[in-house]
Formats: structure tokens, C-alpha cells, sequence
């Protein structure tokens, strides 16, 4: 293959991997509308950044948007879509920034800091969408306490307000503490709960997409957990001695939070309270609460 030099590399087999990523989030939608699951995941899809004609940050084909677009083109009238990688949901945003048949709430690290420098609480949807795009940018150093918090204040009140047919997620786990390429501090603890919070969200029909994580170990260990989760299963701590070997950990979850500079956490707690408010202001009477 060759390089483009960008973030988006043209290699030999491209199309067909990011092709069957799409066709699988399609299948998960599929098997969802058609009652043969009620939730579906799909770890290789959650490619959010994308354009309807380019591609961005590692995505090729938007399948968070050809998934809602399949479930809208299906007979579905509400569509909540919830995005908790460490990146602003950009392409799933823009899809819909104009309808009010879908919710898009996408919780990541702010633009400021992080690529794709968007997400900022502003911006909020227009037309008849306006309102259903909502923006939560957090501070580096947000950790579990700080981001459960902010998740809990908006995300709950605002999926049951809208009252979606169907949740769609996307569960990026580049919000964790180990990643290399962000600033946020989660843990598998916090990001566990996260997931745990939209299984309740949940209308009975849910669609969970993979995402962003740089750090193999994490993804690995977290997607895990959220399948548990969505199965009902609770995992053991114990993890295959191929795996222990091979990244030298002997559990399958976090040891505990992780630790932050104090007065980074400050900043990110101060953060945090700005931007809830802020959401609420701008939000919560489209949605009478």
C-alpha cells in the first residue's frame, strides 16, 4: 500500500475492511428491526468521523450514520444516538444537524485540546433539528467521579425526554487513562458505568457500535465488559494466561481510579459544572424539563 500522509492512509485492502465494518453495524441494525435481537454489537464498527463524501481521523465510511439511516429508512421515527469516545462525534452530528428524528449526544474531550476541534456546547442542531444536538466537551484530567457526574446530569433526562425507539451508542474507549492519544483519565470502572447507565436507557431495542482506543490492553478488557454487560454476564477478574503474557496484566479490570493531578482535577471539575449548566440552558426547555 501507499500513504497519503494524512490521518487517513490509502492501503491495499481498505475498502473491503472498512466495507465489511459498515456491513456489520448494517447487520447488527437488521437483526435488531427484524426482532431476531434486542441489542446487537458491533466492536469493528463506530467510524464517526466520516463525511458522506470524505473520509476523517482514521474513518472511511460513516456506519453510525448508515445505521440510523437504516433504521429511519425502516419505519423508525426516533433515533437516540450516544457517543462516548474521546473524540466529538463530528460526522454523525452533521448528518443530522438538521432533523429532530434524531437525538445525537456525544460526551469527549474538547475541541481545544483534541482533534476534530469540535463539539463545543454551541453547537446545538438548526431548523427543526435545533436542540437535538447536544454537546458535552470536558476537560484533560476528567476522570471516573467527573465524568459519571456530567453523564448523569444530562444524558438520562434528555434519551427519556426524546423517548427513542431505538438507542444507538458508540463506546469508544480512547477515554481511558492508558490511551496514548488523549487527555482523558477514565478507567474500565467508569467507562463500565457509562455503559451500564445506557443498558437502562435502553427502549428495548440497542445498537452498540465499537469506537476509538489506542491502547489494545484497554480495548480489549472494556469491550469485553460492555458484551458482558449487554449479555447479563458478570466476567471474572481472571484473564487467560496468553493475555496476562502478552500485557502483563493479571486482571481483567482496573485496579481502581486513576490518579489525577489535584489541581487538574479542579479544572476539570470547574469545567464539567460550565458546561452542564450551559446544556441545560440551552436544552432542557425543548425537551420540557
Amino acid at each position: 500500500g501507499f500513504s497519503d500522509g494524512g490521518d487517513n492512509p490509502i492501503s491495499a485492502g481498505m475498502y473491503q475492511a472498512a466495507a465489511l465494518a459498515a456491513g456489520a453495524s448494517l447487520e447488527a441494525a437488521q437483526a435488531v428491526l427484524n426482532g431476531r435481537a434486542e441489542d446487537a454489537f458491533n466492536a469493528g464498527g463506530g467510524y464517526h468521523h466520516a463525511g458522506p463524501d470524505y473520509a476523517s481521523g482514521f474513518c472511511v465510511f460513516n456506519d453510525p450514520v448508515l445505521t440510523i439511516q437504516r433504521l429511519l429508512g425502516r419505519g423508525v421515527h426516533r433515533v437516540a444516538y450516544v457517543d462516548i469516545d474521546a473524540h466529538h462525534g463530528d460526522g454523525v452530528q452533521n448528518a443530522f444537524y438538521s432533523s429532530d428524528q434524531v437525538l445525537t449526544i456525544s460526551l469527549h474531550e474538547s475541541g481545544r485540546y483534541l482533534f476534530p476541534g469540535t463539539g463545543g456546547v454551541e453547537e446545538e442542531g438548526e431548523g427543526s433539528g435545533q436542540g437535538y444536538a447536544v454537546n458535552v466537551p470536558l476537560a484533560p484530567a476528567t476522570d471516573d467521579e467527573v465524568y459519571l457526574w456530567a453523564f448523569r446530569a444530562l444524558v438520562p433526562p434528555l434519551v427519556r425526554a426524546f423517548q427513542p425507539e431505538v438507542l444507538v451508542t458508540q463506546l469508544g474507549i480512547d477515554t481511558h487513562i492508558d490511551d496514548p492519544l488523549t487527555h482523558l483519565a477514565l478507567t474500565s470502572h467508569g467507562h463500565a458505568a457509562a455503559v451500564a447507565e445506557l443498558k437502562a436507557l435502553s427502549p428495548g431495542r440497542w445498537i452498540a457500535l465499537g469506537g476509538g482506543g489506542y491502547d489494545l490492553s484497554a480495548v480489549a478488557r472494556c469491550w469485553a465488559l460492555d458484551y458482558a454487560l449487554m449479555l447479563g454476564l458478570e466476567l471474572p477478574d481472571e484473564v487467560p494466561a496468553s493475555y496476562a503474557e502478552r500485557y502483563g496484566l493479571r486482571r481483567l479490570r482496573d485496579p481502581g481510579p486513576a490518579r489525577v493531578d489535584p489541581a487538574a482535577k479542579a479544572l476539570a471539575w470547574e469545567d464539567a459544572r460550565q458546561v452542564v449548566e450551559k446544556v441545560r440552558e440551552r436544552t432542557y426547555g425543548r425537551f420540557g424539563l
